[in-house]
């Protein structure tokens, strides 16, 4: 099936890169990453890294949230259950519960425009986060929370012209054998933020 639905989501979800395994679960999903895989392009030397497996629907606003609890089965560095926005190969971005080098779980964002900006941001102490992906027509708002309630700001950006933006779920494990991460209290919803950086 190369293509599929969840009952929150406002389109069909289909395969940017194939994951090693997935299932719906209850009203969301599971994604296994293969060995070695990720989405990044180095900023020191331009190597380029496509395939993390995505999950990704277009989506009819040009003002909406797409949120998810993310739990992860954390193993080797770098793993990560991901929101992703893209736009094309040069211009995406992701927002990451994902494993440092410390072996601790924190909230980790990139954002490409030809190159990557990775940029770590909280440590996280709990088996499970929700994050959330707040669009406002050409410019993104990243947020987590514990609890899908009280949400923190991560991060403002802009891909440019979002005229093919496709947003979903993202796993990877970039120095492993693979990730499994689930999605699960998917949420979407048209509109905007009334507090963009309060998260309201």
């Amino acid at each position: 099936m190369s293509s599929f639905r969840l009952p929150s989501i406002p389109g069909e979800l289909s395969w940017r890169r194939d994951a090693r395994e997935w299932a719906l679960v209850g009203d969301g999903l599971s994604v296994t990453a293969p060995e070695k895989s990720d989405l990044f392009t180095d900023p020191a030397t331009g190597s380029a890294t496509d395939s993390a497996p995505a999950a990704l629907f277009t989506p009819p606003d040009a003002q909406f949230l797409l949120s998810a609890r993310v739990e992860v089965d954390f193993g080797s560095t770098f793993d990560a259950g991901v929101l992703h926005a893209w736009q094309d190969p040069e211009h995406w971005a992701k927002l990451c519960f994902e494993l440092s080098p410390q072996r601790q779980p924190m909230i980790v964002s990139v954002v490409n425009h030809g190159v990557s900006d990775d940029c770590n941001s909280v440590p996280v102490d709990i088996p499970a986060v929700f994050l959330r992906v707040a669009h406002l027509g050409r410019a993104t708002a990243f947020h987590w929370s514990a609890d899908g309630q009280a949400w923190s700001f991560v991060r403002f950006f802009s891909l440019g012209t979002t005229a093919q933006l496709r947003v979903g779920f993202s796993s990877q494990s970039p120095t492993g054998p693979g990730c499994r991460a689930v999605f699960s209290r998917v949420s979407y919803r048209a509109g905007a933020l009334a507090d963009l950086r309060g998260g309201e």
